[in-house]
């Protein structure tokens, strides 16, 4: 049986260069979940377990999905107090997969998709709490770390990160949007109007929430996954991303669609920013421009993520696969919102 996306021998071949403890026969299975990069558990005759993302299958766009850059930012975070976890190799040679690919070692922990997860993953709620905290504190550990000792210096230019990831997620909705939507623009033309005073760069992940951490049972953050947004600039680009994927307890939604947050135990959004703002002495009056900036750029993401899966970029797209474009309505809804435009 074939693996979409893996060339199993000349993969086996590489890892037994380059991960020689990996024993062989290798088998490979697509991790379920994620829009973009593909994930894959490699599991060798001994039962060992490894981790190999690559990029997703068809055309992106050339800043996109670069593995490479996100297997170098996981490396340097290595022994920083930031968890991440341990990196075994990458591969430069697109001949052995068709594209570029890393390998990681395994970490056993639960990623909280949904409220379900949270209150079947977690010991109780004083877990939920921990879980938060330590999200929280993961999170102030990565934007204190000094870029140029950990060689992250040159990872994105310094200065006016704001002025490229508007023009970066423009053409991304440019290049990927499947229809006209007035409110996005109008929410873009706003954004550039009334750009923040950014402070000095620090490292930011780009996509940090609860889905993209793996937690203990006692709610420990064990490691921080999916690097391929991180570059430098504003932490704050971080924290509202964080605070607006954070929804409190909703009637009536079945707890296998709600948030992970909405699970008793977990405090409320205001508490997550107040214990960031706490612990670095960060002032969070720019923090409503940046919720209404992640609401446009989490419509951007979704509509690319649309596109690639019509495109057959994806592999199967699954029966409810209108609900990403559905998500652009209400991110585009959300910012507008936001910004005091609706």
């Amino acid at each position: 049986m074939t693996t979409v996306g893996i060339a199993e021998g000349p993969v086996t071949a590489w890892f037994g260069v380059h991960v020689p403890q990996a024993v062989a026969p290798l088998t490979f299975e697509r991790v379920a979940g994620g829009h973009s990069c593909l994930t894959f558990i490699v599991t060798d005759a001994a039962g060992e377990r490894f981790v190999l993302r690559r990029p997703p299958l068809g055309h992106v766009l050339a800043t996109a999905h670069d593995v490479v850059r996100e297997h170098r930012v996981m490396s340097a975070l290595q022994d920083t107090g930031v968890p991440v976890p341990r990196m075994l190799g990458v591969c430069t040679d697109v001949d052995v997969n068709d594209a570029p690919f890393y390998v990681m070692g395994y970490v056993d922990g639960v990623v909280l998709h949904s409220a379900a997860d949270a209150s079947a993953k977690l010991a109780d709620d004083d877990a939920r709490v921990r879980a938060t905290d330590s999200l929280v504190d993961a999170l102030v550990a990565l934007h204190a770390v000094d870029i140029d000792e950990v060689g992250l210096g040159d990872l994105a230019r310094r200065t006016g990160y704001l002025e490229r990831q508007l023009k970066r997620w423009a053409g991304q909705w440019s290049s990927s949007k499947t229809r006209e939507l007035p409110g996005m623009e109008r929410l873009h033309e706003w954004l550039v109007a009334n750009r923040p005073d950014e402070p000095g760069s620090g490292i930011i992940h780009g996509d940090y929430r609860l889905g993209n951490l793996l937690h203990a049972p006692d709610g420990t953050v064990l490691a921080i996954l999916d690097w391929e947004l991180c570059t430098l600039g504003d932490p704050l680009a971080d924290v509202s991303y964080l605070v607006r994927s954070w929804v409190g307890p909703t009637a009536g939604v079945p707890d296998a669609v709600a948030p992970a947050s909405a699970a008793p135990g977990f405090p409320a959004a205001v508490d997550v920013a107040e214990r960031y703002a706490k612990a670095t002495g960060m002032a969070l009056s720019d923090l409503d421009y940046w919720m209404a900036f992640n609401a446009w750029r989490s419509a951007a993401i979704a509509e690319g993520v649309y596109r690639r899966y019509i495109d057959g970029d994806m592999g199967t797209a699954p029966p409810d696969v209108d609900r990403y474009q559905k998500s652009v309505d209400v991110s585009v809804e959300s910012g507008l919102r936001t910004a005091g435009l609706a």
